[in-house]
């Protein structure tokens, strides 16, 4: 749910491409008969559900890129190659069905209506499962999304080459936990609240408590948004009171970029306090799951607060900025600031000394038994 671009999030543009459209996009870029098709939601791209009259796996999602961020193919091309990197390594990730060029994706033109603009676009597998957004979290499954954070991140960051990773050092992406100080320019869009003052706070603690301890931390290719509706779970288990899940899917690369091991455990505590009843509890699990593959340092673990909280007002501020330009899309671009307003302020409440010890004391237990 977040932008996947270097630039201001005002410079976006969405595509707004009709199923007709995208199903003849279909046709004409990858040879595929469109049998049935529907929207998907997304934040600032145009994402399809996809049936093709086709032998063997028929469902894929046309994944057009806004026309801000196709200008930067390294990048795309980037994310594509690690989706399928990890893939190949066993990770559920999706890969791309071929051009009838043979390429990966295509830069293709949205055509006089959408004022000529040049869209990338990809038709990527079709990954099954539930997004977390909507399975009551427990446990086992925020552990083994802490596990699975720490190792993508972690075979990304040792194994993966290919030419255009250098484009992912995105000095001013403003999705980059690193980046949280720019977002003074956006606050505007909170208008004058309580709200602002929390976020106001966050940002002077962090440009004072963080920036400067960022060169002791450990640095990594991170996914950068591995939020509650980019992970898909199915189920294991046949008991509907305590259910095992595995992940079955990991979406939306587009936040792609290097940061440090420590930001992509906060940014996974961060979206799943989203859905959690017991949001001041998830981080622990999430912790020790991530602790499992990837134990942190003293100096990343004094951190996690400020970097939970920094994403916090990431997701918020940059949501409320980007509704006012695009208020046709606002149910969808403020999904997360339904609650993450009262999570990020009940943070504050209880203050960072108690809500590290119950993460850290939760993340402790583990050490001492099996995952629940």
């Amino acid at each position: 749910m977040s932008s996947g671009n270097d630039c201001p999030p005002q410079t976006m543009t969405k595509p707004t491409l009709g199923e007709r459209e995208a199903a003849e996009l279909v046709d004409r870029v990858f040879g595929l008969k469109v049998s049935w098709i529907r929207s998907l939601p997304s934040y600032d791209d145009q994402n399809f559900h996809v049936r093709v009259s086709a032998e063997g796996a028929d469902e894929y999602v046309l994944k057009i890129t806004n026309s801000e961020d196709s200008q930067e193919p390294d990048i795309i091309e980037a994310q594509t190659r690690a989706m399928m990197f990890l893939s190949a390594e066993g990770f559920p990730s999706a890969t791309p069905y071929l051009t009838k060029d043979g390429n990966i994706m295509s830069l293709e033109s949205g055509g006089a209506r959408l004022g000529n603009k040049k869209y990338m676009v990809r038709l990527l597998t079709y990954l099954p499962g539930t997004p977390v957004a909507k399975i009551t979290t427990n446990a086992q499954i925020l552990y083994e999304i802490g596990r699975l954070a720490a190792s993508v991140d972690k075979v990304l960051s040792e194994n993966f080459q290919h030419p255009s990773v250098k484009s992912l050092h995105r000095g001013q992406f403003i999705w980059n936990l690193a980046n949280v100080p720019l977002l003074d320019q956006y606050i505007y869009a909170l208008g004058q609240n309580k709200y602002r003052a929390v976020v106001e706070q966050v940002i002077e603690q962090f440009k004072g408590k963080v920036i400067p301890k960022l060169c002791s931390f450990r640095a990594c290719i991170n996914h950068g948004d591995l939020n509650d509706h980019n992970i898909l779970v199915d189920s294991s288990s046949a008991s509907l009171e305590n259910p095992r899940y595995r992940v079955s899917g990991i979406l939306d690369f587009s936040d792609m970029s290097y940061g440090y091991y420590v930001f992509e455990v906060a940014i996974a505590i961060m979206y799943m306090m989203i859905e959690s009843p017991d949001p001041l509890r998830v981080g622990g699990h999430v912790l020790a799951g991530f602790e499992s593959i990837l134990p942190l340092t003293t100096e990343e673990r004094g951190a996690l607060f400020l970097l939970v909280s920094g994403r916090f007002a990431q997701s918020l501020v940059i949501a409320a900025h980007t509704a006012l330009l695009y208020p046709e899309n606002k149910e969808y671009l403020t999904i997360t600031a339904k609650t993450g307003w009262k999570h990020l302020m009940t943070m504050f409440e209880v203050g960072q000394e108690a809500v590290e010890k119950t993460w850290f004391d939760t993340a402790q237990a583990y050490k001492h038994h099996a995952p629940a």
